[in-house]
């Protein structure tokens, strides 16, 4: 087996550092593992402490009698050169290093002497100066903050990779509570072992993910990196937002990560050339995981907008010619279908304006006109959930036009509890919501150019 995928399904796991204190990092990941969804042995290293939860503890991994196939290593920075000599003696193939205290501070010369036990034992390692992962496919996590600071996403089908444990916390608390889900969340830290080339080439071979997000402050080998991201962009969607753009962001990247960050023009012709996606934010980097991970890739970029509020029409119009794609044009007989079956008031031109007592019958009929006429590639549906006439059913006919995936769909609503609540429940089902069209319309014309990669 590829010792990287012990890494993510490991069936024994030794954490090294496990702590009696329940606010001590070990202690922290030890009692993740308890009582979380992972199902197979975890074993607690500590040598000052005989049993911890219920669990024996030993004072060295050598004195574990099982095979380890993951060792988590949450240990003072000066001793984890002699802890991975352990490791590699014990015949452990992947290693999480979440200590920090190396490059990043200057302390180069300690990060050489883990280094070079990696290579000589061969350990897949993870770090240092990293969360380390969390799978919820496998239930591993060493995120080292509580579940009830921070919540943990569900089984979905975006990977996030990320330089930086602060970027990464924060989304994924972000993307549990908007109801995002994930594959697997990687923070790789300083890339003492695993690099981002790396990471890149194995999700482009998981099954579970479908698109990949990059947080990326530096790049360890360039030309690894290019060749990853050029490959994998022909199977899937990279989305990258990259931090130290800017000069003095460039420097500060070299005493977080101790990574070279480079100059921005030689990093915007690299994700251009390898077909990656450039995001200006992280809002955005999940604007475009959505669309790309849940929608079809269109055939043209005429987009048919559906409206039940003529001003959120007209922006929405507006946005969709900056971001240039077109305004659909229906046929003849998909308007003449539509003017004979709706109120004469009702506007059937683009955007097709269902008025202010719209009702879900009248948006199910606009919705599956769209989606069967020939010169519409992508559907962009405005709904004000606030008029009266309009019932939450309009969630299942969302979906239901949704699931037959003939033409990309993305919803624009914005509002309140209520509204929040609705779209929700769209997401939940894989239709991507947006309160503003200009999010909407980059997130269109995101799907539309990389289905020009893609087929170009």
């Amino acid at each position: 087996m590829n010792r990287m995928h012990f890494l993510f399904n490991p069936k024994t796991v030794a954490v090294i550092g496990a702590s009696r204190h329940p606010r001590k990092v070990g202690h922290v990941i030890f009692r993740n593992f308890l009582e979380g969804s992972f199902r197979g042995e975890v074993f607690p290293v500590n040598p000052d402490t005989k049993t911890l939860l219920g669990k024996k503890c030993y004072s060295t991994v050598l004195a574990i009698k099982k095979r380890i196939d993951l060792a988590v290593i949450a240990v003072p920075a000066a001793i984890v050169p002699g802890v991975m000599k352990e490791c590699g003696k014990k015949g452990i193939p992947a290693a999480i290093i979440v200590t920090g205290g190396f490059r990043e501070i200057g302390n180069t010369e300690l990060e050489r002497k883990v280094e070079k036990t990696i290579k000589k034992y061969k350990i897949k390692t993870i770090g240092v100066n990293c969360l380390g992962i969390f799978d919820p496919y496998s239930g591993v996590d060493t995120l080292f903050l509580p579940s009830y600071k921070l919540e943990r996403p569900g089984k979905g089908s975006i990977a996030f990779i990320t330089q930086s444990g602060a970027i990464g916390s924060v989304i994924l608390d972000w993307m549990a509570m908007k109801g995002y889900n994930i594959s697997k969340f990687i923070s790789y830290g300083n890339a003492t072992g695993i690099d981002e080339a790396e990471l890149i080439d194995f999700l482009s071979k998981d099954k579970k993910t479908k698109v990949i997000c990059v947080y990326l402050e530096g790049v360890k080998h360039g030309r690894r990196f290019y060749e990853a991201a050029k490959k994998c962009s022909k199977r899937k969607p990279i989305i990258i937002l990259k931090g130290g753009l800017t000069k003095e962001g460039n420097k500060a990247v070299s005493s977080h990560t101790g990574s070279l960050a480079g100059t921005k023009e030689i990093y915007e012709a690299v994700f251009r050339q390898t077909g990656s996606i450039m995001a200006r934010d992280i809002e955005q980097v999940f604007d475009f995981a959505r669309i790309l991970s849940t929608q079809p890739l269109p055939k043209g970029n005429r987009v048919q907008i559906i409206t039940d509020g003529g001003g959120f029409g007209i922006l929405t119009v507006d946005n969709i010619i900056r971001n240039g794609l077109e305004l659909a044009e229906m046929n003849k007989d998909s308007q003449n279908f539509l003017k004979n079956h709706v109120p004469k008031y009702v506007v059937v031109k683009n955007p097709i304006d269902l008025t202010g007592d719209a009702t879900t019958e009248r948006y199910k009929m606009a919705l599956d006109t769209a989606l069967r006429d020939k010169n519409v590639d992508m559907v962009a549906v405005i709904i004000l959930f606030q008029v009266p006439t309009l019932t939450p059913d309009i969630v299942e006919v969302i979906n239901e036009a949704n699931s037959k995936k003939r033409k990309p769909i993305v919803v624009i609503a914005a509002g309140g509890r209520y509204t929040e609540t609705l779209k929700k429940s769209l997401e939940g089902y894989g239709i991507p919501c947006f309160s503003y069209p200009e999010r909407a319309a980059e997130s269109l014309n995101a799907l539309y150019q990389y289905s020009r990669r893609k087929t170009g």
